[in-house]
């Protein structure tokens, strides 16, 4: 009988081929973060219902919201997660991050991730965001959907 493994980190690593992901500080409720960018940046982020963040810690499962959107005309899709649930975090080596937007499939420009930063930051209630590097990233894994 032939068995296989699945190779997580070849997983992980295929998942976070050409990204950027940006940590964001702003205290305020997930949907109207969500509905503050749709505004601003004219995106459409909705609530994902088919994927589901779950993490199992202390004898307790953790549901994390993601929202989604797919740039039309392209293969950008962006991923917001909200980082923080009932006391428990998806990305614990980024506690002080509200949100964590992960930008894959596609090349995205300095220019493009400068002007996003630069509008983001005038949102209000927004207090900060800054791009995270993924080698400063321990959980990497948490991210997958």
């Amino acid at each position: 009988m032939i068995k296989f493994k699945l190779d997580q980190d070849s997983l992980t690593n295929d998942f976070f081929d050409n990204f950027r992901l940006f940590g964001i500080m702003a205290p305020i409720k997930n949907y109207t973060f969500c509905w503050k960018l749709n505004v601003t940046l004219g995106t459409n982020f909705k609530l994902s219902n088919q994927k589901e963040l779950k993490l199992h810690n202390k004898q307790r499962n953790y549901f994390f919201n993601l929202y989604e959107w797919q740039e039309p005309n392209s293969f950008l899709e962006h991923h917001l997660y909200h980082n923080q649930y009932d006391g428990n975090y998806l990305l614990p080596e980024f506690k002080n991050m509200d949100f964590l937007w992960l930008m894959k499939g596609d090349i995205v420009e300095e220019e493009k991730c400068n002007w996003l930063k630069n509008t983001v930051k005038s949102i209000e209630g927004v207090q900060l965001i800054v791009e995270l590097s993924k080698d400063k990233i321990k959980n990497k894994s948490n991210l997958i959907f």
